[in-house]
């Protein structure tokens, strides 16, 4: 395993290179190269899938929060195996229960399919049950207060009572199984909004490359 990519750590790489990096990766489950983007609440990790999403052709980007719910924060990784990983391990489209946060209820299935690249995105992407079915896990690196802050701004007041709900379960969460140390890429939102996004080197390392075919 390499020390990462070549690039300054002063000013870090792109979101473009980064982007082409996971494209080169092996697959991970099945014929799909899984990436987790992890972080604290209020981090960026949409906003991170979708510019990723965008440069890589439109990679379709599973959202965590429509597989976890009030009664399984993080306690959603049986039907994530069941509905996800299994069949995207298989080469086919996996179909996965919404839920509902206004109404409490699933609220019906959205697909994915085996997609050379596929994101996942949310508060545990990168936990320590799912890393084996991952290609790379990238981490919002934003400190966990001011993430918070930012998801309390975002949310509103209607949201108050469940955030302190929210915010000691996340902490039990990374305190018992952590992911940053496991990253692989390390991403910060640039002061620069024209930039948007630097990458810098995780403390995984680089994660396995497809292996080129021999060339007679």
């Amino acid at each position: 395993m390499s020390s990462g990519p070549n690039w300054p750590p002063a000013t870090g790489g792109d979101l473009d290179e980064l982007a082409a990096r996971l494209s080169s990766l092996a697959p991970s489950c099945g014929p799909v190269r899984l990436v987790g983007i992890d972080g604290h609440a209020g981090s960026g990790k949409s906003t991170l899938a979708g510019r990723l999403s965008a440069l890589s052709g439109g990679a379709p980007v599973l959202h965590l929060d429509d597989v976890a719910s009030h009664d399984e924060l993080f306690d959603w990784l049986p039907r994530l195996t069941a509905q996800v990983l299994d069949p995207l391990s298989e080469g086919r489209e996996s179909r996965y229960e919404v839920y509902d946060w206004t109404s409490r209820t699933a609220s019906g299935t959205h697909p994915l399919p085996p997609a050379p690249l596929v994101l996942v995105e949310g508060v545990g992407a990168g936990r320590r049950a799912l890393r084996p079915h991952l290609a790379a896990v990238l981490w919002l690196e934003l400190p966990r207060r001011t993430a918070w802050e930012r998801g309390q701004h975002r949310d509103g007041p209607e949201l108050a009572d469940f955030w302190q709900v929210w915010m000691a379960a996340e902490e039990a969460h990374f305190r018992a199984d952590p992911t940053r140390p496991h990253a692989h890429w390390l991403v910060r939102q640039s002061p620069d909004r024209r930039v948007g996004f630097r990458v810098f080197p995780g403390p995984a390392g680089h994660p396995r490359e497809k292996v080129a075919p021999d060339v007679p």
